[in-house]
């Protein structure tokens, strides 16, 4: 079991398109698009670096569709490989949309690590 990841503050002006860096690459199953995945993972916000989410909080792994997520998970997990740890900066567009769009999180690019850990 990897241990929980720490985000590295990024700086400088935030990203208008997703990014995907492997931090891990791992050796199991594909995400394949529309797959469901078993996942941990840590948010954090860009401007800010202040975690806003992270499973390891509640100690248990989350498991879900990827269709049912931010488009930036389902454009950013699909090609990670169980056992991997992939870095994703999502912007707004692929978030939860611009500012003042109702959620929390609205306008805001965020960063998430996240550890795939099976896929269904």
């Amino acid at each position: 079991m990897m241990e929980r990841p720490e985000i590295d503050f990024i700086g400088g002006d935030a990203p208008t398109t997703l990014q995907i860096s492997d931090l891990t690459v791992g050796d199991g199953a594909e995400a394949t698009p529309g797959a469901t995945v078993l996942v941990h993972y840590v948010g954090v916000e860009f401007e800010s670096g202040e975690e806003f989410d992270a499973s390891w909080n509640r100690g248990a792994p989350i498991e879900f569709p990827l269709r049912g997520l931010i488009q930036g998970w389902q454009d950013g997990i699909p090609g990670m490989r169980v056992g991997g740890r992939r870095q994703l900066v999502v912007p707004p567009e692929q978030a939860y949309g611009p500012a003042g769009g109702g959620h929390r999180l609205s306008g805001k690019t965020l960063v998430f690590v996240i550890d795939l850990l099976a896929v269904r």
